[in-house]
């Protein structure tokens, strides 16, 4: 599996990067995790406009979906199109978000996309053997895991500590995670992570690497971050930019 940072922001987008979108290839497939404010635009710049087979949105924040309201046009209206409708998985809800987003009245999504409700379990898109679970997020929202030809990669979506997350990333290749606050802060309760809890995560779960994301650049800390999740976890880690590749 190969994969690509569109956009990494916590959020909101931040002056480097746009919000969560991340693709991920494997056979000749593309499927889109996340479609971030603003990541339609670094679609276009590192793996091109039509690049997605399929696209799975862990929740309906708009810092993780949005963007799939702004390419309803590029699919929709495109000189050489419409483009017949592109799998979307995404929790209940997502077709009316999507449509109520887009703000047109009586407006439908549907001719675009075509959606498939996600509950938790395991089921495949394209090559990938895909697991959900619930996180622990005010909204439905749900944790990624992906397998295919002896690889795992895991996604955290947006959670606080839980069960499900540690469970999803056992024994993951690659760790992609979460983490929005700083340790040593009064953070609310039941709705991010912070380095050092990314970390013991990704600890309890003996993930090969971490990759650290969502942090929110107007008022967070980098090098606090990564040093708080050095304390938890004594294997690889990074936090991503939004270009940045890594082979599963």
């Amino acid at each position: 599996m190969r994969l690509t940072v569109l956009g990494c922001a916590g959020s909101f987008p931040g002056p480097e990067s746009p919000c969560s979108a991340y693709l991920v290839e494997a056979e000749g497939f593309r499927l889109l995790i996340d479609f971030g404010s603003g990541s339609l635009s670094t679609l276009q710049r590192y793996v091109g406009l039509h690049a997605p087979d399929a696209i799975l949105l862990t929740h309906l924040h708009c810092d993780h979906m949005l963007d799939a309201v702004s390419y309803v046009v590029v699919r929709r209206y495109a000189p050489d199109g419409p483009y017949p409708p592109l799998p979307v998985y995404a929790p209940a809800g997502a077709p009316d978000r999507l449509a109520a987003a887009y703000g047109q009245e009586n407006s439908t999504v549907e001719d675009v996309y075509q959606f498939y409700g996600l509950e938790p379990g395991t089921f495949p898109i394209g090559p990938f053997s895909v697991t959900v679970d619930r996180m622990n997020h005010p909204v439905e929202t749900y944790g990624v895991r992906l397998e295919h030809d002896g690889r795992v990669l895991c996604y955290s979506a947006d959670t606080a500590p839980c069960d499900a997350l540690v469970r999803l990333a056992q024994g993951a290749d690659l760790f992609l995670c979460e983490a929005s606050y700083l340790d040593g802060v009064d953070n609310p309760p039941d709705l991010h992570l912070t380095g050092r809890e990314a970390g013991e995560a990704a600890t309890k779960a003996g993930t090969g690497r971490l990759l650290l994301t969502h942090l929110v650049a107007a008022w967070g800390s980098e090098a606090h971050t990564l040093e708080s999740a050095a304390a938890a976890y004594t294997g690889p880690l990074e936090v991503v930019r939004a270009g940045a590749t890594y082979e599963v």
